[in-house]
This record gives C-alpha cells, structure tokens and sequence, in this order.
C-alpha cells in the first residue's frame, strides 16, 4: 500500500460560500474521494487547524507522500513543522505541491528560492503536455482545456526542475511551467499548478489522474526512510 497524507489549509472552504459550494468536504476531502479508489492507495487527510497541523513525528513517519495544498495561512504555518517535513522529505518521502503551496515555508526551504512569480484570477488555460513518457504524463492527452483558473506567469523563481512535464498558456497570453518534477536528498517532489480554490480544476478526471500517476511516482518504494543527523566530526 501507498501511505498517503493528503494536506490541506481548510480556510477557505469554511469562510467562502462559493468554495464550500465546489468542495463541500474540503479541497483535501475531494482529493481523497478520486485517490481512494486506487486499490493500493491509503489516505489520511490533516488541515491547518490540527494539533501541529496534523503533520506530526508519527504522522510523517507512517507518510509515503505528502500532498500539500495551502494559500492564506502560509506565515502562520509553524516553522517547526515546515523544517519536519523538509527533512522527511531529504529522507525519501514524496511530495506533491499543489497550486499556490508554490509559496508555503516547507517548499520555500526545500527549493532554496523565493518561488515568486506574476499572477491573476480567472483566465481560460491549456495545459500542455511536455513529456509524454514521463510517468506522471500516462494516459494525459497532450492539452488539457481548463474553463477558468489562476493563471500564473513567468518568471517563476524556481532553481532548475529536474523535468518540466506540463507547460500552462493562459487567455492573456502569459505561459508557466506548470508541472515540475524535483529531487531533494532522498526524496521525489511534483509541483504541479492548476487548482485555484474558487474554480472547481480537482474536479476535472484529467488533472485527477495527474495527482494519481504523481503519486505513484514520488512514492519512495524501496527507499529506506532514515532521518539525516547531525554528525561530529572528530580529530
């Protein structure tokens, strides 16, 4: 089985109506409805307002993947929790940062940058496939139409992926590496941009089967999970 905690902030969904009409039961409940249906998918889901976040020690450790989705609440997000999880992650765990999670403390650390980039609401995107044979792309057609979504431009301050395997064009004209694979020690990350709180892109089986096949392939199967330490260097 792959171990899989889904994240999410859990602000919006309580406070917009028109985010509890699209995501009833959460971003992070959606997410779950289409993962649970692999056979070999076991998912666990935490939000903002848990006891450390819902990511503790015990919680990461029993983690596979992480999926991350978060926006408002990314400086009130607990250092402490966001240098665990970099460090489950340099031990093998996979992450899937979701949409504007581009921003959160934890990916800010592991990336090194300050992951900036332009951005506007509501504009139609094509998400364009790059690399067809790259895992994450099976079964993906070679452009997904999106009705509305976030657009986010170039430049993206983003040290360079090991693959960009999905490209955004937006209405407006601006283009974005949209779906970015990059390793970290030991551990598999996906960045991966459609998915804006207030357009319903999760709900969209193209974008899903685009999270599944993420998952499979930042799942450290095979790695053996060791925590780095600190070591003393003697003489």
């Amino acid at each position: 089985m792959i171990r899989i905690t889904v994240w999410n902030e859990n602000k919006h969904e309580q406070e917009l109506d028109v985010v509890k009409k699209i995501y009833p039961e959460g971003i992070h409940g959606c997410i779950k409805d289409f993962l649970i249906r692999e056979e070999d998918f076991e998912v666990h889901t935490a939000t903002f307002y848990d006891e450390d976040h819902g990511l503790t020690e015990e919680v990461l450790s029993n983690t596979d993947v992480l999926i991350y989705w978060s926006h408002a609440l990314q400086d009130q997000f607990s250092d402490e929790v966001a240098e665990r999880i970099k460090r489950h992650v340099l031990s093998g765990m996979g992450l899937i940062a979701l949409h504007s999670a581009h921003y959160s403390k934890m990916l800010r650390l592991l990336m090194g940058s300050t992951m900036t980039l332009k951005w506007k609401h509501d504009e139609e995107e094509k998400l364009w496939c790059l690399a067809p044979l790259h895992p994450i792309a099976k079964g993906i057609p070679e452009c997904i139409s999106i009705p509305e979504e976030e657009m986010y431009g170039e430049p993206f301050d983003i040290p360079k992926p090991d693959d960009v395997v999905f490209a955004g064009w937006f209405s407006n004209g601006y283009v974005f590496r949209s779906g970015c694979t990059f390793t970290r020690g030991k551990g598999k990350i996906f960045y991966f941009q459609p998915g804006h709180e207030t357009n319903p892109t999760y709900h969209i089986p193209e974008i899903q089967r685009i999270i599944v096949n993420a998952v499979r392939f930042c799942n450290p199967e095979g790695i053996k999970r060791i925590m780095p330490q600190n070591k003393e260097v003697k003489g």
